[in-house]
């Protein structure tokens, strides 16, 4: 995607603000990663088919979590119920619900050794593709900024100077995907 940019400060702006969302996405990303104890995140984002449409989980349910190994999901509506226990089945969690009346209980089971391995690898792929997008946008903010170099619009020291600012905010983002990362490398070790 190649855009054209009037000025620094509208590079500068772009960029920060599709980096925000490249974090963003990653975090998403690595919330639905089940790690062996209960988060809400890993099931408010299941699609329910409630009533024809398709709405978000958490949506149509309060979740909360009363120990770190329970998820529990009370629908407001108390028909949408078996619906939810099917969207939870089809989902490919590996959580079987348990139904107790109108209320839904997810146990998390433990992880293996062998499990905790192969989502650390999912987890580090998944940071490794934020570090990338923002590395991506690093190159067009700097691309723009050349141009507009090239263009005698900006002179060089401010060429230069915006890209040095690019750099910085990739290396502040960057450092938020390492972040979360390794908290999600903690989780995984229990």
């Amino acid at each position: 995607m190649t855009q054209t940019f009037s000025d620094t400060k509208s590079i500068l702006t772009d960029s920060e603000h599709r980096m925000q969302k490249a974090v963003d996405a990653t975090k998403n990303e690595l919330q639905a990663i089940r790690t062996g104890r209960a988060n809400a995140a890993l099931v408010e984002g299941i699609q329910v088919d409630y009533y024809g449409s398709k709405m978000a989980l958490k949506g149509i349910a309060a979740i909360t979590i009363p120990d770190a190994k329970t998820i529990v999901i009370q629908a407001w509506d108390h028909g949408a119920v078996p619906a939810i226990e099917k969207a939870i089945q089809e989902s490919g969690l590996g959580l079987t619900p348990h139904r107790d009346g109108h209320v839904i209980r997810l146990p998390i089971p433990t992880l293996t050794d062998e499990r905790r391995q192969e989502l650390d690898k999912v987890v580090r792929k998944s940071a490794e593709e934020g570090r990338i997008s923002i590395r991506n946008i690093r190159h067009e903010a700097n691309e723009g900024t050349k141009k507009l170099e090239k263009a005698k619009t900006i002179g060089e020291d401010i060429s230069k100077m915006t890209q040095k600012k690019i750099q910085d905010l990739t290396d502040k983002y960057i450092k938020f995907i390492d972040e979360l990362l390794a908290k999600k490398e903690q989780e995984l070790v229990g």
